[in-house]
């Protein structure tokens, strides 16, 4: 019973969160990015060109393959973390699948003062916001709720935190992401953490005992 009171929760969260996404990502396509919003990402753009490409990277396939491996590792050799791992690769992989296709379906045209390197695909929402909430930051709340050591616990979710919100930071500062495209793939993140975890709870199978 209890882990259906927690599981509607989740619902009710993701519906909130859903119905704000799609609001946004109506709103900027037909208005545009805000003034404000759109002046602080200039003043963010060009400090840090080298370094936010880095952490960019960290939300390409190239890094994230080997992650999703290892996490598949991890489940075959220690049961204990066997649902929490492959729930994280799985919904880092929704994260993927839904961001790009919400990129076709708004279909919003990317910045044009970028560096490094030109994307041409729909801006809203970032795909990296979506992967480094969906990934990162999920695999840091499974630790902090693991039974690990409270050291080891906080000192995950500390740096996977760090993480997502560098890579968040990568996209505005090299003008590949406006800034609500980025608070869009947030959202659409947490959305699917929500459902996945409502449908854990819902099958009697929580993803953290």
């Amino acid at each position: 019973m209890i882990q259906h009171k927690h599981a509607a929760g989740h619902v009710v969260l993701s519906c909130i969160l859903l119905a704000a996404f799609f609001w946004l990502g109506f709103y900027v396509t037909k208005h545009g990015e805000p003034h404000a919003l759109n002046a602080f990402a200039l003043q963010l753009r060009g400090h840090g060109t080298a370094i936010a490409w880095r952490f960019t990277e960290m939300g390409w396939g190239y890094v994230l393959g080997p992650l999703y491996v290892a996490l598949i590792v991890l489940a075959i050799f220690r049961p204990e973390w066997r649902r929490p791992a492959l729930f994280a690769v799985a919904i880092a992989l929704i994260c993927w699948g839904a961001a790009t296709g919400f990129q076709h379906f708004f279909n919003r045209p990317r910045r044009l003062d970028w560096l490094v390197r030109h994307e041409t695909a729909g801006s809203y929402p970032s795909s990296h916001a979506a992967i480094s909430t969906g990934f990162y930051f999920l695999c840091g709340l499974l630790a902090l709720r693991s039974n690990m050591k409270a050291w080891l616990r906080y000192t995950l979710f500390a740096l996977l935190t760090f993480v997502t919100l560098a890579i968040i930071w990568s996209r505005i500062e090299l003008a590949a992401h406006n800034i609500t495209d980025v608070i869009g793939g947030v959202m659409l993140a947490l959305v699917i953490i929500s459902l996945g975890a409502a449908a854990a709870e819902f099958a009697g199978r929580p993803v953290v005992s």
